[in-house]
């Protein structure tokens, strides 16, 4: 399905950043593999990536303006171009908001939203027609939360920008989308009991947590041809646990 496409994943080490970069590189996509500091777990996705396609390693941080510029540019020599845009990097510390710092909400920000304008803004020069632009966002843009407004708030924020760049770019013939995915099997939820698993699932109409490759299938869509018609749109992948 992305057979030659040029694929930049941000944050793709771990999770569904990572599900997404071996679910392109099955279908056939060069794909780039931004990582900050799980250098060992990314050299494994790119050791997977290879087995079907080409990749390359593509560290640094994407809320600096400038390490965003050179994580583009770098990915750019490799393969020519960028046909396919996937702003994943985040991160997700919970508290609630009376604990919140002032420290924790910029640097959560910085990374979730300015990380994603960073990327967008230097990338969009190497896009042409029929690129694709893909944010993950989470329901909790949606919901809110009891544990991380900061989280929560970034989020949104890159809904925001998704319509805005969909509404922008449509006359440049780019498609701009979102995924919003439940409670998937990733290091956020690492730290629950079995018990608190449980729980979770019975609130699940599907009846279990997600996996990240139900993310990387619903970004395979939106990666794809299949999606030409699919523009500024927030696609929830819960099992059911939030119905927008």
């Amino acid at each position: 399905m992305l057979k030659g496409k040029k694929a930049l994943i941000t944050g793709a080490s771990r999770g569904i950043g990572r599900a997404i970069a071996i679910k392109f590189a099955k279908n056939g996509a060069i794909v780039g593999i931004n990582y900050f500091k799980s250098e060992n777990e990314a050299r494994k996705v790119l050791e997977l990536v290879n087995e079907h396609s080409k990749g390359v390693l593509l560290k640094g941080d994407v809320g600096s303006y400038k390490e965003a510029k050179k994580i583009v540019e770098d990915f750019v020599k490799f393969a020519g171009g960028i046909d396919i845009l996937v702003n994943n990097a985040g991160i997700y510390e919970r508290k609630n908001f009376e604990e919140l710092s002032e420290e924790q909400w910029d640097e959560t920000l910085r990374i979730n939203l300015k990380g994603s304008f960073n990327i967008c803004k230097h990338a969009l020069p190497y896009m042409h027609e029929g690129g694709k632009i893909i944010f993950i966002s989470s329901q909790l843009a949606l919901k809110g939360s009891s544990h991380g407004a900061d989280y929560a708030a970034s989020k949104a924020g890159l809904l925001g920008l998704m319509k805005s760049l969909a509404i922008e770019l449509a006359s440049r013939k780019i498609n701009v989308n979102a995924i919003a995915p439940g409670t998937i099997d990733t290091d956020i939820i690492a730290g629950y009991s079995m018990k608190e698993r449980m729980e979770r699932e019975k609130q699940i109409p599907l009846g279990r947590i997600g996996k990240p490759e139900d993310v990387a299938n619903v970004a395979l869509f939106l990666a794809s041809d299949l999606a030409n018609y699919v523009t500024g749109e927030i696609i929830l992948v819960t099992g059911g646990l939030y119905i927008g």
